[in-house]
């Protein structure tokens, strides 16, 4: 049987099955990403043996690179701007100090129980840094859970990888040699932090406006302009990576040139690019599940799940607890944010960047950072539901701190005198917002 028939099958199974069992995934501790990395690993090496997928494979290659590109791009669309603008403080400590704090605590396993080399504990501490949205999905959008807390899990799940990835690229540049000298190094970094950037964002501003001018001159059907946006995620990507940038960051910068440059994309574009990025992450979860089946004979198991704890259990509550602490929340909150951070399919695309770069170790590092994946997503989707229901009783029972405030950004500050003021223009984006206000 033809390779590219068993890959037909293997895509309907993704979709067929993501769609029958949505129901049940939404009422039990099962996740998606667990049941296809499952599904993945049992196709694998270790199971059926049936689909042979390697970290080389240039399909795996081709389908971790448009989902990591598609998701960049929707979290940067799905940004809320004015809201940030305004209030800066909670994301800056969520995604600076403590961000670095997680990478630099989580590199040390790496390198003292592990035996990795430093330069690949940091990677692999920055790769483990990245928290997995599609875990989150379901949190973020139980309204049981005050407004802001979930305001704080979105902005970590939709930043985060825009902190990571330049210091993934940078080690991956450090250990392999990229950089000589000052003058080299600063090289390498205009291209990285500001060219690919730059291009991106040139490309999502003004392929956004075309399309609006275009649409305005001779309307333009709902199901092209949903195949434009994919196209602009994917010429930011290559534009950004053609002339020697960084096309993930590029892709994030096209999706962010969209809303600050007050650019608008059909809705249908968000809804086709959502249904676009879900299917190529289930698929990806199978593919990696299928390479973790070959990976995980090399792994020291014992360490290698101690790891896994420590970062579930110790690492992430520890700094978060100390981040957070003058945030205006109840202990319960503070458990809340603290506990769901999992590490789910960013961290095996961020690390199978690391291979590709052929770094010594990284096929090792992959599988470690596998294995800590496949425990996280077991662990935070089994208890999604639970603490959820959970914490939402507790907010039901009494008025918790975080519910006096509407926003992520009054965790933080005074508001002594301060009357907050909207626009009738602001309060119609708000509320045409998945998550609006209420008001009353």
């Amino acid at each position: 049987m033809p390779d590219f028939i068993f890959i037909f099958g293997v895509i309907a199974v993704v979709l067929t099955v993501s769609a029958l069992a949505s129901g049940l995934v939404e009422r039990s501790p099962l996740s998606f990403p667990l049941i296809f990395l499952g599904l993945g690993f049992l196709l694998g090496s270790q199971g059926l043996d049936v689909l042979d997928v390697g970290p080389h494979s240039p399909f795996l290659e081709v389908v971790a690179t448009l989902t990591l590109a598609l998701v960049l791009f929707l979290d940067a669309v799905k940004l809320q701007i004015t809201e940030l603008g305004k209030r800066w403080l909670v994301p800056a400590l969520i995604l600076g100090p403590g961000t670095a704090l997680i990478i630099a605590i989580g590199a040390l396993p790496f390198g003292l129980f592990l035996n990795f080399g430093w330069i690949l504990a940091f990677i692999g501490g920055a790769v483990l840094a990245s928290t997995d949205p599609v875990v989150l999905r379901d949190i973020v959008r139980d309204e049981r859970i005050p407004r802001p807390v979930r305001q704080v899990l979105k902005i970590e799940a939709g930043m985060n990888d825009l902190v990571v990835l330049p210091v993934v690229l940078v080690l991956i540049a450090v250990a392999t040699d990229q950089g000589s000298g000052i003058g080299g190094w600063s090289i390498f970094l205009v291209k990285l932090l500001l060219l690919g950037p730059a291009i991106g964002f040139a490309v999502g501003g003004l392929g956004s406006w075309v399309m609006n001018w275009m649409d305005k001159k001779m309307t333009i059907r709902r199901e092209h302009q949903s195949l434009y946006g994919v196209g602009l995620v994917l010429a930011s990507y290559t534009a950004a990576t053609a002339a020697g940038g960084d096309g993930f960051l590029g892709a994030f910068a096209a999706g962010l040139a969209v809303v600050l440059l007050n650019q608008s994309l059909c809705d249908c574009f968000l809804e086709y690019g959502e249904v676009t990025s879900e299917m190529a992450m289930l698929l990806a979860f199978v593919l990696f599940g299928a390479v973790l089946s070959g990976l995980l004979g090399t792994v020291d198991i014992v360490p290698t799940l101690g790891l896994a704890a420590l970062v579930i259990f110790a690492i992430r509550p520890a700094v978060l607890g100390v981040v957070l602490a003058k945030a205006r929340m109840s202990w319960q909150a503070h458990a809340f944010v603290s506990w769901f951070g999992p590490r789910g399919l960013n961290s095996l695309l961020l690390a199978l960047l690391v291979v590709q770069a052929g770094i010594p170790g990284s096929e090792l590092l992959l599988a470690v950072v596998g294995v800590v994946v496949m425990a996280s997503v077991a662990i935070h989707g089994g208890t999604a539901v639970p603490v959820g229901v959970w914490y939402g009783r507790a907010a039901a029972r009494e008025t918790l701190e975080e519910e006096r405030e509407s926003t992520v950004a009054g965790l933080f500050g005074s508001h002594e005198g301060e009357v907050p003021m909207v626009s009738p223009e602001e309060l119609s984006d708000r509320l045409s917002q998945p998550d609006p206000p209420l008001v009353v």
